[in-house]
């Protein structure tokens, strides 16, 4: 699958996590469950990426801090899912500095990979691998590379959002992003890798 497939999926994503985001921020409990249902899942993956096992305690955590403070954020779909990923990541960082544990990417699910090409590479390479070996894969990469992949393929971030998030450059974290999915796809044999349109856990099916 190539660019022009992403093109037609995210903005229906975004703007219906938008539109469920505004109505949450007026009361609307259910809108509040279609933003979480469309966020958790690539969130927790990110989370368990870096505190693993303990990942679902941190997001029930951020899961309180973005109820509280949801009336104080301004912006759309995509604002949301980079401004949720900054709150998980504090609190991922700050349980482990109460564990006292160095952070370090240790789990992935199958969507960290996009290959695209006519030839959808991308669906040939998810059936040449189990889950077990993509979490592996991952956590043997660089910890700059484990979460920029996370952040641009699983959570959905564009380079700028995920650059914010971790408090680096943009091209600081394309170019992580890059290198990670390159490591990954030259383990599987595939040559082409893109991270310009990745997908995500938590799209909408």
């Amino acid at each position: 699958m190539g660019h022009g497939g992403e093109s037609r999926r995210a903005p229906a994503y975004d703007g219906e996590l938008g539109a469920a985001v505004a109505r949450a921020q007026q009361g609307d409990e259910a809108a509040f469950a279609v933003a979480y249902r469309l966020v958790q899942p690539g969130l927790l993956v990110y989370v368990r990426g870096l505190v693993g096992d303990d990942a679902e305690d941190v997001m029930s955590d951020a899961w309180l801090e973005i109820a509280r403070d949801l009336g104080r954020f301004k912006g759309d779909g995509a604002g949301f899912r980079g401004w949720t990923a900054t709150i998980a990541r504090h609190r991922a960082l700050d349980h482990l500095r109460r564990q006292r544990v160095r952070p370090r990417p240790s789990t992935l699910e199958q969507d960290v990979l996009d290959l695209p090409g006519p030839q959808s590479t991308y669906d040939q390479a998810m059936e040449s691998m189990s889950t077990e070996r993509a979490l592996a894969l991952v956590g043997g990469l660089p910890r700059d590379q484990a979460e920029a992949v996370l952040l641009r393929v699983v959570v959905g971030l564009d380079g700028p959002a995920a650059a914010r998030v971790l408090g680096k450059r943009p091209g600081a974290v394309r170019t992580a992003a890059y290198r990670g999915l390159k490591r990954l796809a030259k383990q599987l044999g595939v040559e082409s890798v893109t991270d310009e349109a990745p997908r995500t856990l938590g799209e909408s099916t």
